[in-house]
């Protein structure tokens, strides 16, 4: 049987926990495990030595832990994947992934797609690896590929401007060399890009699957065939997540539906509000007219995503040291509210170049919805864009914006085929325009 997304995300991970007698997941803390056998065990440090994904015994945590395993073994159901690897941080999981693609293949050219992640964007930029970097447009991707190529990043919806990239278009400009797809902000919830094409699935885990703000952890779905190197990355550089942060993680999946469509739903009423504000100038959000225009809501996308960006009038940095509710932090996934100005902060480090290409503009805002009621937190954005502007407000009658189309969703029920049925599409885009 083929189960939603709902229900893959309560159970997945843990089918044997009844067999063990325990309903919640087991936490092994252990660095080190007893080996009277140790012919056995230098067999078994041999073999995670070759990337393997279990053997006899764990020998050591950084080598293998099954705390951390489990969750692996949760999020590659999720993502529809053989496996997945996870590492310390998501800027980890990321470096493991060139270091396995490009390092250990000799093939040290990577084709990438602004905007990405500023961490991702600088590490590529800065030559910290070895790597060259080609900046392309998507449509770009074919004429870049060289013989030396081993690698094609993308990330969708993109940090911070949210552009969509369409996945399966890249794959197939791609050819044979793997593309690696940043899958942070929509979620196995809202997309599923391996099952587009792409080899490598790369999450934060940091934010939306731990989803409370309190554990640092990257992830990696991949094939099988690719996470043995992965596992040998993680293996020498020691890039190991903490079992009390994939016991963290793991637990973090089973609300991850709950929590992205409550926040998604919430996004999508402050963009219509947003969109219709005089302190506003500019509103990135997919689920608004103009924002995708190669439809690929419904279509790659279960939905627009809970994350929101927007370029004020006034000066941004003091829209956010006027707001009383919603966070000032980096970050996002969080059941609070986070908002940040990426030039100054997450995309300081990129060059000029990548900030004009990746529309990182100086007023420009990222903000991460949370669980808050959609009321309040209007009522915080309201208050600082218009003591930012000092001008006055155009904002719709109540009921006006209540009326206002918010982006519907398909239950959970629609998904339990990996294919999104037509009419799925055409609740995900709504029949009636969102108003600019």
């Amino acid at each position: 049987m083929t189960y939603s997304v709902d229900t893959r995300a309560v159970h997945a991970g843990r089918a044997d926990l009844a067999e063990l007698g325990v309903h919640a997941l087991p936490l092994d803390f252990s660095t080190t495990y007893p080996m009277h056998d140790q012919v056995a065990a230098g067999a078994a440090l041999g073999a995670f030595a070759d990337g393997a994904a279990t053997a006899a015994t764990p020998v050591y945590q950084r080598l293998y832990n099954p705390t951390t395993a489990r969750f692996e073994q949760a999020l590659a159901e999720l993502e529809g994947t053989e496996a997945a690897v996870s590492f310390a941080s998501g800027m980890a999981a990321i470096t493991a992934v060139l270091q396995a693609a490009c390092l250990m293949t000799e093939r040290r050219h990577v084709v990438a797609v602004r905007p990405l992640y500023g961490g991702t964007d600088h590490l590529l930029s800065i030559g910290l690896l070895g790597l060259s970097v080609t900046w392309v447009e998507q449509d770009e991707v074919a004429r870049a590929i060289r013989p030396d190529t081993g690698l094609v990043v993308v990330e969708t919806p993109g940090n911070p401007t949210l552009n969509l990239v369409d996945i399966a278009t890249v794959v197939i400009q791609a050819g044979d060399v793997p593309v690696l797809v940043d899958n942070t902000f929509a979620t196995p919830v809202l997309q599923s890009p391996a099952r587009l094409g792409a080899a490598y699935v790369v999450h934060s885990g940091t934010k939306y699957l731990g989803g409370h703000g309190d554990v640092l952890g990257g992830v990696v779905a991949c094939a099988e065939q690719r996470a043995g190197a992965l596992r040998q990355v993680r293996i020498l550089t020691g890039a190991v997540l903490h079992p009390l942060a994939g016991y963290l993680l793991h637990r973090g999946l089973a609300t991850l539906p709950l929590r992205v469509r409550a926040a998604q739903a919430t996004a999508a009423t402050l963009a219509v509000r947003l969109a219709v504000h005089r302190g506003i100038s500019k509103v990135h959000y997919p689920g608004l007219p103009g924002n995708d225009p190669r439809g690929l809501i419904g279509r790659q996308m279960r939905g627009p995503g809970a994350m929101i960006a927007f370029e004020t009038t006034g000066d941004a940095a003091a829209v956010v040291a006027a707001l009383r509710l919603i966070t000032p932090a980096v970050s996002l996934g969080s059941v609070d509210s986070l908002i940040e100005h990426p030039a100054l902060l997450t995309h300081r480090l990129v060059d000029a170049e990548g900030k004009e290409t990746g529309g990182i503009t100086p007023n420009l805002l990222r903000m991460s919805v949370g669980l808050e009621d959609p009321e309040d937190l209007w009522a915080d954005l309201d208050q600082a864009l218009t003591a930012a502007t000092r001008a006055p407000i155009a904002v719709p009658a109540p009921a006006a914006v209540l009326a206002a189309p918010v982006i519907a969703m398909p239950g959970p029920e629609a998904f339990a085929a990996e294919a999104v049925s037509a009419t799925s599409a055409q609740a995900v885009n709504g029949s009636a325009p969102v108003p600019a």
